[in-house]
């Protein structure tokens, strides 16, 4: 029996991303400081936040995991870049290429249901993330163009923050839609790490352009990833932490304390700033959920300027962000341009 849905009538409604500049939420921020829970949790985080911002020596990194761009987060992120309130970031996959470089090419993620019968979707070429559609047509272009970008580039090992570069220039090249994470970190010198690139988008145009070019061709090196966020760490002791959601962008980042470590620098310091949003619970062993008090027994993040925020990122981060931002303290941030620093000493340790 034929379908009363079309795909042109499911993909009909353009998420749209929060704009934070558009309202002063510090007085709502500053009441829930005086309140309970999660509340006073998230208040808490944003003046750590805003901490971060006010200490010029700091180094922000802001990791990202979690459907984030896709749920309407894009210019969020955007704004924290373009005001130099990030100087690294360090993402799945997904959120950089999938979504971000899926919208710069034009592409758009659509409103939803969770309620709909994915047999119909499936057979519509939809994909859906909970409450959002995806033109799975669409997505095989964003496939097809990391191999196209691939093909472009010497053969050897690159480390992801450096495809993403060629991303971003290959954004600029084809005249698309500049108002992109990868683009606006590319102008601003933010380097963009995704530890477990293949698993995204990036991951199949890769595997296209490495099985039609066996004997010469791009890979992803992840230690080199490592390495050069540790380079970050030894250059600019002071760091913090911003984390939406956990997993490996999360462990990657703490992790560089320790590598700075192991490469002899015993001086270097414990991330001194660090907000984590999370739904994850701690009490099940998983890597989302530890706690940032957890971390600090392994040498990572000091525990004077800590928060966790068990929250929905959606919600959270537009409001622990929008606190930061309406402060203003980010004003008079210079530029730290790591990816500079790092195309300069990509072998010395």
């Amino acid at each position: 029996m034929q379908s009363a849905f079309t795909k042109e009538g499911l993909l009909s409604a353009p998420v749209r991303h929060i704009d934070i500049k558009q309202l002063n939420i510090v007085p709502l921020i500053d009441q829930m400081s005086d309140t309970a829970f999660q509340a006073r949790n998230l208040a808490r985080a944003a003046s750590i936040l805003d901490l971060m911002q006010q200490d010029k020596e700091c180094a922000v990194i802001l990791t990202l995991a979690g459907s984030l761009i896709s749920a309407g987060l894009k210019q969020v992120i955007i704004d924290m870049i373009e005001n130099n309130m990030v100087d690294a970031i360090v993402s799945t996959g997904a959120n950089i290429v999938d979504q971000d470089f899926f919208e710069a090419l034009g592409f758009r993620h659509y409103k939803g249901s969770p309620f709909m019968d994915d047999a119909i979707l499936r057979d519509l070429h939809i994909d859906r993330i909970y409450d959002t559609y995806i033109d799975e047509d669409d997505l095989r272009v964003c496939d097809d163009t990391t191999a196209i970008i691939a093909n472009s580039m010497e053969p050897g090992a690159y480390s992801s923050r450096e495809f993403i570069v060629e991303m971003a220039k290959y954004i600029e090249a084809n005249n698309l839609d500049k108002n992109s994470i990868v683009y606006k970190a590319y102008e601003k010198g933010v380097p963009i790490f995704c530890p477990a690139f293949s698993d995204c988008s990036a991951g199949f145009g890769l595997v296209h352009h490495q099985w039609n070019n066996p004997e010469k061709h791009v890979s992803i090196d992840s230690v080199k990833d490592f390495r050069e966020l540790t380079r970050i760490k030894i250059e600019n002791d002071k760091t913090g932490i911003f984390m939406i959601g956990g997993g490996v962008p999360k462990n990657f980042t703490q992790d560089i304390v320790v590598a700075a470590e192991v490469l002899g620098h015993d001086d270097v310091s414990m991330h001194t700033y660090a907000v984590q949003i999370t739904v994850a619970d701690e009490r099940d062993g998983a890597l989302s959920g530890s706690t940032l008090k957890e971390a600090s027994s392994w040498g990572k993040v000091d525990t004077v300027h800590e928060q966790m925020v068990f929250a929905e990122a959606t919600i959270a981060l537009p409001l622990i962000a929008g606190y930061a931002w309406h402060k203003r303290n980010w004003e008079g941030r210079q530029t730290k341009n790591f990816n500079a620093l790092l195309d300069r000493q990509q072998v010395t340790v």
